[in-house]
């Protein structure tokens, strides 16, 4: 059975607990860092600590992913988002790869910030794998060895400024602002049997109630194994750095017809940004001050369950 890990804030320091029985026991050591966590025994300690920690009460949820590691997402990695955002799925051969600003990782409910200049807030629900182990040269990852490289499961939420990142042809600004990255509750630090369940965990995100994304992780195409050993060829990782896997179908963003693309070809670029965004103005799916997003990752059977995040979108 997996252990289902948090870091919190108690009336007297931030520690690590884990839960048990609907409360939370806390862990023996200290662990600064999501990386210290995993280099310095936490999973162990977590063990241990379920079977006679001290019961202690949260004040407060952190991100169980600190912001000192490194951020790195996955892009079109859903075949049914690929298509609502105006691609074909046949055609996508390569794994899209860019990173998040780390500082943007924030409390799984927390509010987001949307900045004064942001008009198109969007969400994107995505499961997060967290490395237990980091590589310094190319590796050949399989599915069968995954679980030696990954050591814990967790919700992040992918908030995205789309006016930005159309306008400046770009992810990384666009989905680095502060609060642009609520993570948790839970980092879910699945068996080796689990881990054989890790495509039948479901993505499911709601706004105000209301079910907007729905989708299990088997819809991936590029799948967690390949997207590492194609990271390592390229860049160093270290235990503790988070990677977000893509989102499935139902975000706000929706591209013009064909035939208005076809015509904006012929115009500016500031024409045509000011023909997208007033395109995608009229959309109510975008996210306002005031509601409420809820995501969620869990088994069918809820056998495997990463908790629930909820933030509330507030002016910035």
């Amino acid at each position: 059975m997996s252990l289902r890990v948090a870091r919190i804030e108690t009336d007297d320091d931030i520690c690590w607990a884990v839960e048990e029985q609907g409360g939370l026991r806390r862990l023996s050591g200290e662990y600064s860092t999501t990386r210290a966590f995993f280099e310095n025994g936490g999973p162990e300690d977590a063990a241990l600590a379920r079977a006679g920690g001290a019961l202690i009460q949260a004040r407060k949820i952190r991100s169980p992913v600190t912001s000192d590691g490194k951020f790195v997402c996955q892009a079109t990695n859903y075949a049914d988002h690929i298509r609502e955002v105006g691609g074909d799925p046949s055609h996508v051969v390569n794994n899209i790869l860019f990173t998040k600003a780390s500082s943007c990782i924030s409390p799984p409910d927390a509010d987001i910030v949307r900045p004064s200049h942001v008009r198109l807030l969007d969400y994107e629900i995505e499961l997060g794998l967290v490395l237990k182990r980091g590589f310094d040269a190319p590796q050949a990852v399989n599915a069968q060895d995954l679980s030696k490289w990954v050591g814990g499961w967790v919700i992040v939420n992918d908030i995205t400024a789309r006016d930005v990142q159309i306008s400046h042809m770009q992810f990384h600004k666009s989905k680095s602002y502060r609060t642009f990255g609520p993570v948790g509750p839970w980092l879910v630090l699945p068996t080796e049997e689990e881990f054989e369940r890790l495509f039948d965990l479901e993505l499911t995100l709601s706004v105000d109630g209301v079910i907007r994304q729905r989708a299990q992780a088997k819809e991936m195409i590029f799948k967690p194994a390949a997207t590492l050993s194609e990271l390592s060829e390229i860049m160093n990782l270290h235990p503790g750095d988070l990677i977000a896997t893509g989102t499935p179908a139902g975000v706000a963003l929706r591209p013009p017809p064909a035939f208005a693309q076809a015509i904006a070809g012929f115009l500016s670029p500031a024409t045509r940004f000011r023909a997208f965004l007033r395109g995608q103005l009229k959309r109510p799916q975008y996210l306002q001050p005031g509601q409420t997003v809820a995501a969620s990752i869990r088994t069918p059977d809820g056998a495997v369950d990463l908790g629930v995040q909820t933030n509330r979108i507030v002016s910035g």
